[in-house]
């Protein structure tokens, strides 16, 4: 359930005062700046546009760049906390090497 319209939206004051702060910057150290937090669940509001945030995903941080189509979203949903490595099992091994054997053949 998303949070109500008419209470607004959800910004940390301390994340806005680092958002200030990094907007205060010359142009060339702005674009360089990275914005560290652990609130992954700040929504995204047009002041951040454009800014580089470190999203914390429970074991390290995930460089994120803020564009206009985010706005409206959490800084969350641009850092994965899980890590998909792939299904195993025989027809994953058998798909494998067929893949592996059509690379060789456009190689030659």
């Amino acid at each position: 359930m998303g949070r109500s319209l008419k209470k607004g939206f959800y910004v940390p004051e301390k994340l806005l005062k680092k958002i200030e702060k990094v907007k205060s910057l010359p142009e060339k150290e702005r674009e360089k700046a990275v914005i560290k937090t652990w609130y992954r669940s700040a929504m995204i509001i047009p002041e951040m546009v454009g800014l580089t945030f470190a999203v914390h995903n429970g074991k390290n941080f995930v460089e994120v760049r803020i564009v206009e189509d985010m706005v409206g979203h959490r800084l969350g949903e641009f850092a994965p906390t899980r890590k998909f490595i792939k299904h195993g099992g025989k027809k994953q091994r058998e798909l494998e090497q067929k893949i592996k054997a059509a690379q060789a053949a456009l190689n030659k």
